[in-house]
């Protein structure tokens, strides 16, 4: 199966015209697409199948249990098909059938252990302000992402651990899996395990894990026992003027 990667679009304030690759059979965008949900439009009449994981910009002013439910409506209406904590399976023109499991994976901070929780958690308070968003009449703060990130978590640890017989794993997910995913321009500080989870006993159940939220372009592969590496791929474009998304490739695919 070969898809098309897609993320940090940011169409909300970036000009920027998205192309099918031609020999993509899937599209995956991978979150914060536009703020507005107005860019999804973009996406309408797309020759092959578009598969979308939100990002944290799609909660932006918005009410968290509003916002779920009204994305899919929108979502599902334009053509693309919205995942969070689903299993799907995706079979490729050659036959081979893909486990496909998918989750925003919020952060839970603790890329640098419990003991720096808190740290990081402050340090996220600022993303968090500009997010805006609230849940039950509350703001969404770094306590209810926490929450979230370790619903994400316990959902895609049982997926992984269930017997399938598919010929690969992809995981799908908007925040990354590895400080290896981290952006050089940030290094190791507080605010990265915003960006970052530590999921490294999770990325030997994968073949393949898809990831945005970083504002710069990765690839690289983690050894695992009896095995071929796990490829660790994003395609993120970021915000051009500010000197993000170097190495992007609007027509990158990948094969899984």
């Amino acid at each position: 199966m070969r898809l098309q990667l897609l993320s940090d679009l940011h169409l909300e304030t970036e000009a920027f015209d998205p192309q099918p690759a031609p020999d993509a059979e899937l599209l995956v965008l991978l979150g914060d697409i536009d703020a507005r949900w107005e860019g999804l439009r973009r996406f309408t009449r797309w020759p092959v199948p578009v598969w979308l994981v939100a990002g944290n910009h799609e909660f932006d002013d918005r009410e968290w249990h509003q916002a779920w439910p009204a994305l899919r409506e929108h979502a599902q209406a334009l053509g693309i098909r919205l995942l969070e904590r689903e299993a799907a399976t995706f079979t490729g023109a050659d036959g081979r059938r893909v486990r496909v499991l998918a989750t925003t994976r919020w952060s839970d901070f603790d890329l640098f252990g419990p003991a720096q929780r808190e740290r990081a958690m402050r340090a996220a308070g600022y993303f968090l302000r500009l997010m805006n968003a609230t849940r039950d009449s509350r703001p969404f703060d770094a306590a209810a992402l926490r929450d979230e990130a370790l619903a994400c978590r316990e959902w895609l640890a049982a997926e992984l651990a269930r017997p399938h017989d598919a010929a690969a794993t992809l995981v799908l997910t908007h925040f990354a899996p590895s400080i290896a995913s981290a952006d050089p321009r940030y290094g190791r500080q507080p605010s990265t395990a915003a960006f970052c989870n530590d999921d490294t006993a999770l990325l030997p159940l994968a073949d393949v894990w898809l990831h945005g939220h970083l504002h710069c372009c990765r690839d690289y592969r983690v050894p695992r026992t009896g095995a071929a590496p796990t490829r660790v791929i994003a395609n993120a474009r970021g915000h051009v003027a500010k000197g993000e998304g170097e190495g992007f490739d609007p027509l990158r695919t990948v094969e899984v």
